[in-house]
């Protein structure tokens, strides 16, 4: 047990519930509100429409740190599946394994044009344009012009809503390093004659060509109710439909004023806050107001419709999910539930297609009434050949908001100009998680901010610089063998200032 303390929490996500659970665990007391006044886990939840259990975008549970599979396991110890991992791209009216297979690509593609890629490749590994600052500069780099306008430009732009051009070279350097094209056509070529995925020279085997993961057998949700249930067994109160209104910093004190959806108030006092919501909403709440109120407005978000379709099952396909690159439709992915795990499915004559849009909140297709989605979401699964109108049985809608941070050339100095700020003047504020550090970190990489939080507070000191998980992207490729070298890497030395904070 520590001394009393108490600690409010604003998020009910991988990160603010990983928190309370650890916290209350060693006799904290913790109070979470969650605007959401039915599902905790953010976007690592579980809808449930009519008996059909979808995500919001699926969630591979694989990770590095044995810390967090071991928090996995010990939450949910009998209800993980392994699931064998299968995806494609459609483009240009065909379909393409993913990770790519070498023949496969080569008679999609056909003689000619692979061979334009093969030549771009060398052209733009022999002359690379130094130090790119922007996607398309940094996959150009790596994978060459005609291979980046194939398989990244027409998806990465449905994803953002933006130019390559415009979005900054730090995402390709943080979700896609690690991969380059000499392991992927290796791998593709061993998968082609049905061989295990090809190592890197350290071993380890790069996480975009793993073959199978981790599921828990009724979606990611199950996860985070559990986590949930526990932390209320251990006395943590977890507040459903509470959107944060003020945060208040008196002398040694934070005050977190909320507002219930029936318009009542709800007033937590404690001496540390840790906070998943949004950059841009927390510092709106946060007073005395900073001087950073400009670079947290200046924060993009970029935001998710998924139109879940209930579908006759003898028109359903093996994949996990399936990458849409065609501009002529303006889907972006496609997910089938079933092939995440039969139990997301009540009947088995159904199953459930995932159909992901990607948008800006007020745009046209987030103001689009639920008809007009579903029946665009039915003439898009027919243009693409995957399904025909008359199979599909029944359709629902789910809007998620401020579901990705955007990396656009205004982000970084941004954050930076928050981080400072918070470090001199808002003492036991932390940010954790994807949204509230604005970092597109994964759901593990979430997790691992919080418990390293956690240990800073219970330590009342900062052992750990937060900031920096998953500052290199393999971090999370590099297989078990690497989990304490990553907490090494984030551990601060004596007399080290966690990168952001002011001396």
């Amino acid at each position: 047990m520590v001394e009393a303390k108490k600690v409010a929490i604003i998020g009910a996500g991988p990160a603010g519930l990983t928190a309370a659970y650890l916290l209350s665990k060693e006799g904290v007391s913790v109070e979470v509100i969650e605007a959401d006044p039915d599902y905790v886990g953010g976007i690592s939840r579980t809808v449930n429409y009519k008996g059909f259990l979808f995500d919001i975008g699926g969630h591979r549970f694989f990770s590095k740190s044995k810390e967090v599979v071991d928090f996995w396991r010990d939450m949910l110890p009998d209800d993980f599946i392994e699931r064998p991992r299968l995806s494609r791209i459609y483009y240009a009216g065909k379909f393409y394994s993913y990770p790519l297979k070498a023949f496969e690509a080569f008679a999609n593609l056909g003689p000619l044009e692979s061979a334009r890629c093969v030549l771009s490749y060398m052209r733009r590994r022999t002359f690379p344009k130094r130090n790119p600052a922007s996607f398309h500069d940094w996959v150009a780099n790596q994978f060459g012009e005609r291979l980046f306008a194939i398989f990244f430009k027409t998806y990465t732009e449905k994803v953002w809503g933006m130019s390559c051009d415009e979005i900054s070279a730090d995402w390709a350097a943080q979700r896609i390093k690690g991969l380059d094209l000499v392991s992927a056509v290796l791998d593709g070529v061993r998968r082609s004659i049905k061989a295990r995925p090809a190592p890197k020279p350290d071993g380890a085997v790069i996480k975009t060509l793993i073959e199978s993961f981790q599921y828990p057998r009724r979606g990611p949700g199950m996860m985070w109710e559990e986590t949930a249930r526990k932390t209320r067994a251990q006395g943590g109160v977890i507040h459903m439909g509470a959107t944060l209104d003020r945060l208040q910093r008196t002398e040694d004190r934070w005050r977190v004023t909320a507002r219930r959806r029936d318009g009542s108030g709800l007033c937590i006092e404690a001496g540390d806050v840790i906070s998943s919501a949004p950059i841009s909403e927390l510092i709106a709440a946060l007073e005395p107001a900073p001087d950073c109120r400009p670079a947290a407005e200046g924060l993009r978000y970029r935001d998710f419709i998924t139109v879940a379709l209930v579908v006759d099952g003898a028109h359903s396909f093996p994949d996990n999910w399936i990458y849409i690159h065609d501009p002529k439709v303006k889907v972006g992915r496609i997910q089938n539930f079933r092939s995440w795990s039969p139990e997301m499915v009540p009947d088995e004559k159904l199953t459930c297609l995932g159909l992901e849009y990607f948008c800006f909140e007020g745009d046209g297709l987030w103001s689009a009434s639920d008809d007009e989605l579903i029946a665009l979401a039915r003439r898009e699964l027919a243009a693409i050949g995957l399904v025909g109108d008359s199979a599909v049985k029944d359709g629902c809608v789910v809007r998620q908001k401020k579901a990705y941070p955007v990396y656009d050339e205004d982000y970084r100095r941004n954050v930076q100009a928050i981080r400072e700020e918070l470090a001199a003047r808002y003492p036991g504020l932390h940010l954790v998680g994807r949204n509230g550090m604005h970092k597109y970190n994964n759901q593990d990489h979430a997790m691992m901010t919080a418990m390293l939080t956690v240990r800073n507070i219970l330590a009342g000191e900062a052992l750990y610089d937060i900031w920096s998980v998953n500052e290199d992207a393999e971090y999370h490729e590099e297989g078990a063998s690497g989990a304490r070298d990553a907490l090494a890497s984030v551990r601060l030395t004596p007399g080290r200032v966690p990168a952001g904070a002011v001396e």
